[in-house]
């Protein structure tokens, strides 16, 4: 589990990179609001973690190599890339907006802060073996969906 955690840690500084220099682009080049530009910049950092993660963290686990691209895609981005944006724009708009924080400050902090939980949503929701993801999966949406 620590190996995991630390390429879990690997990637997301890769992330963190991604998400930063969007914020950037978007924010000083665009012009966007930085609440927009911080959805965006995270929907980046989550497609750049999604193909590390897939490649690296969680390769050796069966099943994962297995599985549909569009399918693991699809739970990254309902599980860690929408906490990942909602507790970004939550915490943006309170250090940002309320606490008055540089942005890209407040963006780094928000991060770390949204690390530990995207790690376990993403080791115990989306790389699993597809058993167990069929099983999770039913149990979060009533039986309902099927990933």
């Amino acid at each position: 589990m620590f190996m995991r955690w630390l390429k879990f840690n690997l990637v997301s500084a890769g992330g963190i990179l991604v998400q930063a220099a969007a914020l950037v682009v978007l924010v000083r080049v665009a012009g966007a609001h930085y609440l927009v530009a911080t959805a965006l910049a995270v929907e980046a950092a989550v497609l750049h973690n999604f193909f590390w993660h897939k490649r690296w963290t969680w390769a050796d686990r069966p099943g994962v190599a297995r599985a549909g691209a569009a399918r693991l895609l699809a739970r990254f981005n309902l599980t860690t890339g929408l906490f990942s944006i909602a507790g970004n724009l939550l915490l943006m708009r309170l250090l940002a907006g309320s606490a008055g924080l540089d942005p890209f400050l407040a963006n780094l902090i928000t991060i770390a802060l949204c690390s530990l939980i995207n790690f376990l949503l993403a080791d115990r929701l989306v790389f699993i073996a597809k058993e167990s993801a069929d099983s999770s999966w039913q149990a979060l949406t009533g039986g309902k969906a099927r990933w």
